[in-house]
């Protein structure tokens, strides 16, 4: 089968990008041949496997001359807010995405396209082909934007239902992208999340004098960071017994000097460590004894996957549909599960509740640091190979 994927992203970068690339691998592993389009910034380098055509959209350029398009408002890399764009903005990124697809399209002739977020440009893509086969990606974000911000909403609406398939990550996403969509239900699959055994695993715990705690994702206010160093000072543990890494990009340079602002003062060292491969990732989750979540609002959360594989204990928000998944999927799942503060517009919560949250935090990580048995939850048949056989089977049943 020859297939065609596309997002207005970088490829790698974010959950999204990591589910663009491993659906790619996989397939690329079946012996499909494959084209990929995705937004990128000259200096990038963007790796797939040998065989593979890739189709840069670069921004920051004489046609695109402005950050790369974020689903979420805050991008581990420099961007610009789809709420932020003029109409020539809108125009110049229609035209140029327009161009390169129909570039791939032409030399490639693929048999099913695959876009990522059911936003704007997949959109654009269902109108540009009408005749072929698309099916999208929903990563939870799309829709957190779609409610958010009125850009060519009714536009984006329409086309995304015309969608030959979307694939959902558990069933309160499926139900969410029914309700904004009015899509017929049976043309919403739940596929859920892979993970890369070959790089996420465990190894031989070794004994340390200290605990160590980890986060991964983006280093913002929506993901909990504030409320995750605010939660750290309730631990019980003295400063030279507990190490706390952060592994990810960041929003807004304002907000993250308040973020390292506060995480100076905290009574614990708290390493920012930037964007890692996911090699380097793997060995900061095998180092660590908990990996912490603490969202406010969170598609899959594949990290808490990779973490799990790695032998971290998890503690982490209970996003429902998200839990749910977890629960549902994986034999032996231990994972601490944190209730929301009450939220406002979708990913904001409410301030006069955050104490408590963060007071269940601390109680969660420290139940977790004091636990000696360790955990082994059944994580087997999460794999990327899987989903992608499914989507290719799906596509032919179209």
């Amino acid at each position: 089968m020859k297939i065609l994927s596309i997002t207005a992203q970088k490829p790698h970068s974010t959950g999204s990008g990591v589910y663009l690339t491993e659906m790619v691998e996989s397939w690329h592993e079946q012996g499909h041949t494959q084209a990929v389009v995705a937004g990128i910034y000259e200096e990038d380098v963007a790796e797939f496997p040998k065989g593979i055509k890739f189709y840069p959209v670069k921004f920051h350029t004489d046609r695109l001359p402005f950050s790369i398009v974020g689903m979420s408002d805050e991008m581990p890399y420099e961007s610009t807010r789809y709420r932020d764009l003029t109409k020539e903005m809108v125009k110049q990124f229609t035209e140029r995405f327009r161009h390169i697809i129909g570039k791939a399209a032409v030399e490639l002739e693929p048999d099913v396209i695959v876009c990522h977020h059911l936003y704007l440009l997949t959109a654009l893509v269902r109108e540009w082909y009408p005749d072929k086969k698309v099916i999208a990606f929903s990563h939870g974000s799309d829709l957190r934007q779609i409610r958010k911000n009125p850009l060519n909403r009714d536009y984006i609406r329409n086309n995304v239902a015309k969608l030959d398939a979307i694939i959902a990550l558990h069933e309160d996403h499926k139900k969410e992208i029914e309700e904004i969509f009015d899509i017929d239900k049976r043309r919403i699959h739940v596929m859920g999340i892979g993970y890369n055994n070959k790089i996420f695993f465990r190894e031989e715990r070794v004994n340390k004098s200290y605990f160590q705690i980890a986060f991964a994702g983006k280093v913002t206010e929506k993901k909990g960071i504030f409320s995750l160093i605010r939660a750290l000072e309730n631990l019980p543990f003295e400063r030279e017994k507990l190490k706390v890494k952060f592994a990810g990009g960041h929003g807004p340079e304002e907000e993250y000097t308040q973020i390292k602002r506060l995480a100076e003062k905290s009574r614990y060292e708290i390493e920012f460590l930037g964007v890692l491969s996911q090699q380097k990732l793997a060995q900061v989750l095998r180092g660590s004894d908990v990996f912490v979540l603490p969202s406010f609002y969170e598609g899959l959360g594949l990290v808490t996957i990779e973490a799990m594989a790695c032998g971290c204990k998890v503690v982490c928000s209970d996003i429902p549909g998200a839990t749910a998944w977890l629960r549902d999927n994986v034999p032996g799942l231990r994972v601490s599960f944190v209730p929301l503060p009450k939220m406002r517009n979708t990913d904001e919560p409410a301030e006069e509740e955050l104490p408590e949250f963060e007071a269940k935090i601390a109680s969660a990580l420290r139940a977790k640091l004091m636990q000696k048995e360790e955990e082994y939850p059944q994580l087997e048949h999460i794999s990327w190979k899987g989903i992608s056989e499914r989507i290719l089977e799906i596509s032919a049943g179209l």
